[in-house]
């Protein structure tokens, strides 16, 4: 047509740039703007409610700290030897450092403690684990001066919400841990320029004669400072980084700031730590992510406007065109191929590529003599906990970090593949022997035992690496998976962080545990060879029965009597513990009305507190039975408290509301703590067998003893004794303070059907 320019190259103009390109650029900049301040908002947010959380948590450690301080404080404070001995003209200085300073400063990391007399006279000083001169009280006078007057019945309007003053009612909100007839003073103060916990408490016997009038009692006056062990713990449990105290507000430039103060208005210093900004690191994490997804994204845009240009351009390029399709068309198949052969998430090979690369590595290994090819399965220790702590996120970035950890560590010519979740397949050609193929695997343990950073996070795993080896270890490839599957479960019974050669007693032990399986499966089911035998629980002096525990027993009509050892663990793994520990809970049940003046004990395994809804169910179990929840204890183990899961402590309330007592069983073997302890309520602990039967053989036994029943008395808790076989055990005990005793030395667990002639006996020989 005349006048009209058709040239390819008048298509490109200013008219295309403008209609098209310019358009297509402008949107995809301001959505990218738009994603890049989003994400900057939300990282800002998440960092605000981070320091917010922290703050509270700090704040609560102070309110924590005051309570604890008194709390350590009762467990001299009201007790009789202490209160007879400060009214000797001549007290025994040194039992009182050994009794009450040293236990104070060891076990609770007192910094100073100081006994007054009832006009105030400083008569015994400690600091820091050594006696000093009373005359050095002077330094704590005018601090402690306000605390004095109050627990002394004087100068305080009302009590803040840790202290238990004499004539008041603990004010709404208080978190005073201390017992009823305990009253002290506690509050933040000011120690030469120092902040601190002090606590003033009046020192009164155990039972209920006092000694002196009241408000002329002795006092013990406490203190920690915070800038010592304090903060420490602060950086050590609740992970708050960088932790101290000052004077003044003033710190580094991400540095944040709590003002202490006391109840009386007094400002006692800062406490100053570095909160933890994850929106920072999500946002360092991600801005070369984002980065690059906009350079993708660019590309992308040129990409697709270079594919328009082409298909605006004359016929004459048609053949051209074609070329280019055809060539798409085969990168498009390749990646298709690759997908269909590797993991999306880390890009190793996945299960499909494993099998085929096992299968020909096995096909052609016959005629290697000599020559070891092996197959290791991987599973990730504590992946799950990394999980719900971080998130998927996290997750899915600690398996990217293990698997180029794996494959760092193995040759050219091994495959490292993910077969899903945190699980890895590892194949290994041509070692020289087993040897080799075990300093492998233990470079692969040491290596994923090491830290990784997960989202600006320190974060600690292991692995657990079974093995099977080929020639020694027969058969396909699916068979040689399923032995390193065998030797991976023996590696995580054994303690985990570890790995573990495939041997033919693994493969007897796994079909014998099956074997137990389908037993226990069967004899649940049919409620046949199942038993539960009860054995007393006796009262300090051993004299009367005041409760019995109900212990399953199973008679297996070929292995013969089997303890709970043998099948329990079995019966957790595979979900029959519901269902075996609802059938020993109504035949307790059955127990407890024949015998209403007994308590009846039960154990509940950790898997139980897993399934939601449990609570209600054993509720329900009681109701239907037609017994009492006040007269069946709930025996649990301290493996439930290391969760800090919010289902096990509702779970806990609710049976606690219902009228279960609960006991902690085998006290001491694990990890419980007064942390764990105050978190988790409780009405009794019971001091493991273990330590029992060390008595007259270990001196740190008695010691521990002694000091669990303090502790359990100081906190209101029942401590109860098992294993007990021995009369010179049941004596220490008895003197130690334990409130219930239980062992061999009185009975063995018996059928109920004998549970008659049992108490007849002990009634006799009371």
């Amino acid at each position: 047509m005349p006048g009209r320019d058709l040239s390819p190259s008048s298509r490109f103009g200013p008219r295309f740039i403008a209609a098209v390109v310019a358009p297509v650029l402008l949107l995809a900049l301001g959505l990218t703007g738009f994603a890049v301040s989003a994400l900057r908002s939300a990282a800002a947010q998440a960092d605000r409610v981070s320091v917010t959380r922290q703050e509270q948590e700090v704040r609560l450690a102070v309110d924590a700290a005051l309570d604890e301080l008194a709390q350590s404080q009762v467990g001299v404070a009201i007790w009789t030897p202490l209160a007879v001995e400060l009214q000797r003209p001549r007290p025994n200085w040194d039992w009182v450092d050994g009794n009450v300073g040293t236990w104070l400063n060891y076990v609770f990391a007192h910094d100073s403690d100081a006994l007054l007399d009832p006009d105030g006279t400083p008569r015994w000083m400690m600091r820091d684990g050594i006696r000093s001169a009373p005359a050095s009280f002077a330094r704590f006078a005018t601090a402690a001066a306000p605390l004095i007057r109050a627990v002394r019945g004087h100068g305080r309007v009302a009590p803040n919400s840790h202290e238990r003053l004499p004539g008041y009612r603990l004010p709404a909100g208080s978190t005073v841990r201390t017992s009823p007839r305990a009253h002290h003073a506690t509050d933040l103060v000011t120690i030469d320029g120092r902040a601190a916990i002090m606590s003033a408490m009046r020192i009164i016997p155990e039972g209920g004669v006092a000694l002196t009038s009241p408000g002329r009692e002795p006092l013990l006056v406490s203190v920690r400072f915070l800038d010592t062990g304090f903060v420490k713990q602060l950086a050590r449990v609740q992970l708050v980084a960088g932790a101290r105290i000052s004077a003044t507000p003033q710190g580094g430039p991400r540095e944040q700031a709590l003002r202490l103060v006391s109840s009386r208005g007094q400002r006692v210093g800062y406490l100053l730590w570095r909160p933890d900004r994850p929106g920072a690191a999500v946002w360092r994490t991600m801005a070369p992510s984002a980065a690059a997804a906009l350079v993708a994204l660019l590309a992308t845009l040129a990409a697709l406007i270079a594919s328009v240009a082409k298909l605006t351009r004359s016929d004459a390029r048609s053949l051209a065109r074609l070329n280019a399709a055809h060539l798409a068309l085969q990168a498009k198949e390749a990646q298709a191929h690759h997908l269909a052969y590797h993991d999306t998430l880390t890009g190793q090979p996945n299960r499909a590529a494993f099998n085929q690369a096992g299968d020909q590595l096995l096909a052609g290994a016959g005629g290697d003599a000599g020559v070891v090819s092996a197959v290791l399965l991987i599973d990730l220790d504590r992946f799950k906990q990394v999980n719900d702590t971080l998130g998927h996120l996290g997750g899915d970035q600690l398996i990217q970090l293990v698997a180029k950890r794996l494959q760092a560590i193995v040759g050219a010519g091994d495959l490292v593949a993910r077969l899903g979740g945190d699980e890895f397949a590892v194949l290994l050609a041509g070692r020289a022997d087993e040897a080799a193929v075990g300093a492998v695997a233990g470079a692969m343990v040491a290596a994923l035992r090491e830290p990784f950073t997960v989202l600006g996070t320190h974060v600690f795993i292991g692995a657990s690496i079974g093995i099977a080896c080929h020639p020694r270890c027969s058969g396909d490839r699916a068979e040689l998976m399923r032995m390193a599957d065998i030797a991976m479960y023996r590696a995580k019974a054994d303690g985990r962080d570890g790995f573990r050669f495939f041997t033919e007693d693994m493969d007897e032990s796994v079909k014998t545990r099956r074997a137990i399986e389908q037993d226990l499966r069967r004899a649940i089911a049919d409620r046949r060879d199942l038993m539960v035998h009860y054995q007393p629980r006796m009262n300090a002096p051993g004299t009367r029965v005041i409760g019995l525990e109900a212990l399953v027993r199973w008679h297996h009509p070929e292995r013969g009597l089997l303890l709970p050892d043998a099948f329990i663990a079995i019966a957790e793994e595979t979900g029959l513990i519901r269902e075996l520990g609802a059938w020993v809970l109504r035949d307790a049940c059955a127990v407890a009305r024949a015998w209403p003046a007994l308590s009846i004990a039960v154990n509940l395994s950790p898997v139980q507190f897993r399934v939601r809804g449990m609570a209600e169910e054993l509720i329900d179990i009681v109701r239907r039975a037609g017994a009492r929840a006040q007269q069946i204890e709930l025996e649990v183990t301290e493996s439930i408290l290391l969760d800090d899961d919010e289902t096990v402590r509702a779970a806990l309330a609710t049976l606690r509301g219902a009228g279960f007592s609960i006991a902690l069983d085998d006290f001491g073997t694990g990890y419980s703590s007064l942390g764990y302890l105050s978190k988790f309520e409780v009405d009794k602990i019971k001091i493991d067998q273990s330590f029992t039967s060390r008595l007259g053989e270990n001196g740190d036994a008695a010691a521990i003893i002694q000091a669990v029943v303090r502790l359990g008395h100081a906190m209101g808790l029942a401590v109860s004794a098992e294993g007990v076989e021995t009369r010179e055990q049941r004596a220490f005990l008895e003197h130690a303070g334990c409130n219930e005793l239980q062992g061999f030395l009185f009975s063995a667990a018996v059928p109920a059907q004998s549970l008659p002639a049992l108490l007849r006996r002990a009634e006799q020989a009371a």
